[in-house]
């Protein structure tokens, strides 16, 4: 049913959505925001389904955006480039409102989107290799729909912090930034899992659903206002030269004009 992502479930009612792009490190086409979103949409409908784990095959668990469809936005007018970053921002916002429970299990490298999708996650761990960054800045974008989200989980003085300097950090310093419950050795990754799944199998499904729907809505506002804020804001990052330098050098392997 799916291209880009896979989705099963155990006899307990617990799934797993797996980004599964690893030759390409799990980057983000536009052919995994429209599996993403689908499966967001099947799992919401699936009262067998009581828990999600997101997690990305291979090592890495999501390397941000695909850079050939950044450059497609980069040929395209302005009203394709906003049909295809509002994709990004639905596929974000349907993970974010998911009546289950998400838990990520996050491995390798989380950049960009990466970041964005750890943060839609109502817990997210981390095993002792993962190095994230908001890396958009460097190729002259800015983090824009995944930014409530980021802002929501992290707070504005923590995010600040790295949100604009496209400045990589570790899993330890992701745990004080507010974006991991934990770390944890890589071995250990699937067992610290399986501790944050098992006390949602003893809970009354519609009560948690319930009680993370009150959680969303009393915590920092993302409604369709904001979103459209942050897609026009890529969008117009996009059509900056700084963007079309950013994404050019990125494939012409060079540095971009404002690195010394």
């Amino acid at each position: 049913m799916f291209e880009a992502v896979t989705l099963e479930t155990d006899d307990r009612g617990v799934a797993t959505l797996t980004l599964n792009r690893p030759e390409k490190h799990n980057a983000m086409s536009a052919q995994m925001l429209k599996d993403l979103s689908a499966a967001a949409t099947q799992i919401a409908a699936d009262d067998e389904i009581r828990v999600v784990v997101l997690t990305g095959a291979g090592k890495t668990f999501c390397a941000g955006g695909d850079l050939g469809w950044m450059q497609q936005q980069m040929a395209a007018d302005s009203a394709t480039r906003f049909v295809e970053a509002r994709k990004l921002a639905e596929m974000l916002q349907a993970l974010n409102t998911l009546p289950k429970p998400l838990i990520g299990a996050l491995q390798g490298n989380a950049f960009g989107g990466g970041v964005g999708m750890a943060s839609v996650c109502d817990i997210a761990i981390g095993d002792n290799t993962l190095k994230m960054g908001l890396t958009e800045t460097r190729l002259g974008i800015i983090p824009a729909t995944i930014g409530p989200y980021v802002l929501a989980r992290m707070g504005e003085a923590r995010a600040r912090r790295v949100f604009m300097s496209a400045r990589i950090f570790d899993a330890a310093e992701a745990v004080e930034l507010g974006l991991l419950a934990k770390v944890v050795p890589a071995e250990q990754l699937q067992n610290a899992v399986e501790a944050e799944v098992l006390p949602y199998l003893n809970c009354a499904p519609g009560a948690v659903a319930s009680a993370k729907k009150l959680a969303r809505d009393l915590g920092p506002r993302i409604d369709e206002q904001v979103i459209d804020r942050t897609i026009q804001a890529l969008v117009d990052r996009w059509e900056t030269e700084e963007a079309v330098e950013g994404i050019q050098a990125f494939f012409d392997k060079r540095k971009p004009s404002w690195q010394s």
